[in-house]
């Protein structure tokens, strides 16, 4: 950590350099105790997170680490919620890294520490940790799990690395380090609950078959994206976790929670006067059934995930009034394409949208949105639909 990055007039030139860093690369840098590529790393990484971090990204005297180690971080938002799941005196976060979480966890905690086991990037921690005025963290270079093995904490939070030296990237836990499913025990056993971030491509059953003691599962999104599955154990729990699934967007936020082991079955019926999609988290969840029951809205087909009613409600994913049932064929859907611009999607459909697009000759855009799919008896139409917001 070079902390002549932190003088002023540096500072001034990382948050007002502008142009492409290939300029600054060719250049070189204008301070002499200041690499070129230590001045890149700032300038690059902040712009990395300007979306992601904005209040970090508008803060004078944040220090940024390499690229590689922002791309595990969570967003604010996502930060923000997690902590909304803690509560008590003291959180240990055994993976730190940049410590976005472990900030927002010490918001909720009286006592949160950051371990992390890149020397460098502690300090890089703590440093940022002291801008934020967060006084109530405590940084140590360590191995996490080595620095709990003699201590108990009201709650332990990791992150694993889902990057595995020969493999890559990674999803499944037991090739992420470190690989919690073989220190889940000696992990309980030194907390009041553990809270486990999951890459979004972690298939649940699969996280349930690799983890026990898990009795809450939180889905998170962001506009329409997941962006972090969260893993809420506790020593002793072997009953079906609650499945919670949240979408965050600039109207507000989308939520909706079930128990997986819920005996609920769907209804189904052809397209009525609305059509609803789930939104990313519950698509997810698979909590395809509960959904019907829970917002009392019919599934077109048992494979389709899409969803029908005459009276219109507030579903917790994209709202359609349904303008035209068209059948699948040629003759059918010559007839109904009178407009030459409409957003597609399919869903159960042997197509891809960039065909469907080609085949009819569709631009994308306008305010009609088509969707290809199968309704009752594997029939294939098109849904031409308007959007209606709620």
């Amino acid at each position: 950590m070079n902390k002549d990055i932190l003088h002023k007039e540096t500072q001034e030139f990382i948050i007002n350099f502008k142009e492409d860093s290939s300029k600054l690369a060719f250049a070189g840098s204008p301070f002499p105790t200041i690499s070129t590529q230590q001045l890149l790393q700032q300038i690059e990484s902040r712009r990395r997170i300007e979306k992601k971090l904005p209040s970090w990204y508008h803060k004078t005297g944040i220090y940024y680490p390499p690229k590689i180690n922002l791309e595990q971080t969570s967003s604010e938002i996502t930060a923000s919620y997690k902590a909304t799941l803690v509560y008590g005196d003291s959180l240990a976060d055994l993976t730190g890294g940049f410590g976005v979480d472990t900030y927002y966890f010490s918001k909720q905690m009286a006592w949160v520490y950051h371990f992390e086991k890149n020397e460098e990037l502690s300090a890089i921690a703590k440093h940022n940790f002291e801008i934020l005025n967060a006084q109530n963290i405590h940084c140590f270079p360590q191995n996490g799990l080595d620095a709990v093995a003699d201590k108990e904490f009201d709650i332990l939070y990791i992150d694993p690395s889902r990057r595995h030296d020969s493999k890559g990237k990674v999803f499944y836990l037991a090739d992420c380090e470190p690989n919690v499913p073989t220190h889940l025990p000696f992990l309980l056993a030194r907390c009041k609950i553990l809270l486990l971030k999951t890459s979004p491509m972690l298939d649940i059953s699969v996280g349930l078959s690799e983890l026990a003691s898990v009795y809450e599962i939180h889905i998170v999104a962001v506009d329409n994206e997941v962006k972090e599955l969260l893993w809420l154990l506790r020593s002793g729990f072997s009953e079906a976790p609650v499945i919670k699934t949240i979408n965050f967007s600039k109207l507000g936020h989308q939520v909706f929670e079930f128990s997986r082991d819920a005996a609920v079955s769907a209804t189904y019926s052809l397209p009525r006067q609305f059509l609803y999609e789930p939104n990313a988290a519950l698509m997810k969840s698979g909590g395809f059934n509960e959904l019907s029951t829970a917002f009392s809205v019919d599934k077109l087909h048992q494979n389709s995930h899409l969803y029908t009613s005459d009276a219109f409600v507030d579903f917790p994913g994209r709202c359609f009034k349904i303008e035209n049932v068209v059948s699948y064929s040629k003759k059918a859907i010559k007839q109904a394409l009178t407009f030459e611009k409409a957003h597609i999607a399919t869903r159960n459909f042997p197509e891809s949208v960039a065909s469907l697009r080609k085949k009819w000759k569709l631009k994308d855009g306008g305010t009609l949105y088509l969707f290809f799919t199968k309704i009752l008896d594997d029939k294939k139409v098109m849904l031409v639909c308007s959007k209606r917001e709620l």
